[in-house]
């Protein structure tokens, strides 16, 4: 079968909700990763196949097909086609999956998958809310009210779900929050974010400067400032703290063919190695990785001991806890930089986001193969296994 090579991969520092990020018009904050990805693959704009667009709110500034107004706003030639898609918070690793596999089947050889989110600009609910009854305007329709009646598919019930289930205590929840802000403030120090990140030309109080720093992370968290907060919910455990931040930011990796390397004389990164996406319980939701996850190492032929590095999305700290118990993963390969509750979770533009921080950190540490899944509403989970070169 034919492979896909990512030969670029970037995204902005995160912004948290109404901070440095905010003045970026989401349009033009897609258009720069879609500028900067073709730079640094060093390949001509007009060898662009096609732009695989993941975005979750797609309404307002993000509506009236944000993929090719992308485009259509950045550097590329208007030539070039695009297309929005929604698969929630693995919508842009779905592009990459798109991406992927239509350079496999041949039918095109350079595809930019990326997505983006400004949640400050266009806050979440925006494209519609659910109610416990079919009524005008809800997504709630009758066929669904007769399968799930009288239920409001919540990831944050699902959340709770999960930590119920899982036998997980606020306590473990939090140390686990902590954790993700101590690995992503020493990833930051380090520079281990350089290689990947784009700086943003930003304005502040005291004049234009550029963003080049997750502004969620917490250098002096601890577990009784994370401890201290609220529950969402009365009796609960997930609060903002153990929750994936609301952020600003997009991302963008170029999938191409062995054709195009050879063609354009392109260095690869890495090798896409599986594409698998499962569904199943739209209520707990969340839960699906676990299970996706089993999926693709079976297909893939491969034990989860054989993955050197992994990324699992921090949507709500139960999700990679569960994760972990469930398939025996090692915790120190998990999130090695940090993840969502520290760095934030752009929805569309996370799927993309993670991938590039998954190949930087692969190559970074000398490993070979790497194992990415997230969360989805509607119970659905995407996972991708690639191996660095």
């Amino acid at each position: 079968m034919p492979e896909a090579y990512i030969v670029a991969a970037t995204r902005t520092a995160g912004g948290r909700r109404d901070g440095r990020v905010r003045g970026w018009h989401p349009v033009d904050l897609a258009a720069a990763v879609l500028d900067e990805v073709t730079r640094r693959a060093n390949i001509a704009p007009d060898a662009i196949d096609d732009v695989i667009m993941g975005c979750v709110s797609q309404a307002g500034e993000q509506g009236l097909h944000f993929g090719r107004n992308a485009v259509l706003a950045s550097g590329l030639p208007q030539s070039i086609p695009a297309v929005t898609i929604d698969r929630q918070c693995g919508s842009s690793q779905q592009a990459i999956h798109f991406a992927a596999q239509a350079v496999m089947s041949g039918v095109q050889d350079v595809v930019i998958a990326a997505g983006a989110e400004s949640m400050s600009r266009v806050p979440m609910g925006s494209t519609g809310r659910w109610s416990r009854h079919p009524q005008a305007g809800s997504p709630t329709s009758p066929g669904l009210d007769a399968k799930y009646p009288q239920t409001i598919f919540s990831q944050f019930t699902g959340a709770e779900m999960i930590a119920d289930k899982w036998h997980h205590s606020r306590a473990d929840l939090d140390a686990f929050a902590l954790r993700s802000h101590q690995k992503a403030t020493a990833a930051r120090d380090s520079g281990a974010f350089a290689a990947e990140i784009l700086p943003l030309e930003i304005e502040t109080p005291d004049g234009a400067e550029m963003h080049t720093a997750d502004e969620g992370i917490r250098d002096t968290a601890t577990l009784e400032s994370i401890g201290s907060l609220k529950t969402l919910v009365e009796g609960g455990k997930i609060t903002a703290g153990n929750a994936s931040q609301i952020c600003d930011g997009a991302a963008a990796v170029m999938v191409v063919s062995e054709r195009a390397l050879k063609a354009h004389n392109l260095t690869p990164l890495a090798r896409i190695h599986n594409l698998t996406v499962t569904a199943g319980d739209p209520v707990i939701m969340l839960e699906e990785p676990l299970f996706a996850t089993d999926r693709a190492l079976q297909r893939a032929g491969m034990k989860i001991g054989d993955i050197d590095l992994y990324e699992v999305n921090e949507a709500f700290a139960p999700v990679p806890l569960a994760w972990l118990t469930h398939t025996g993963a090692d915790p120190d390969k998990l999130n090695v930089n940090g993840g969502a509750i520290a760095l934030g979770h752009p929805l569309g533009g996370s799927g993309a986001k993670l991938m590039t921080t998954l190949v930087h950190a692969l190559r970074a540490r000398g490993k070979r193969w790497g194992l990415q899944t997230m969360c989805e509403g509607g119970g659905i989970a995407n996972v991708t296994i690639v191996e660095a070169l």
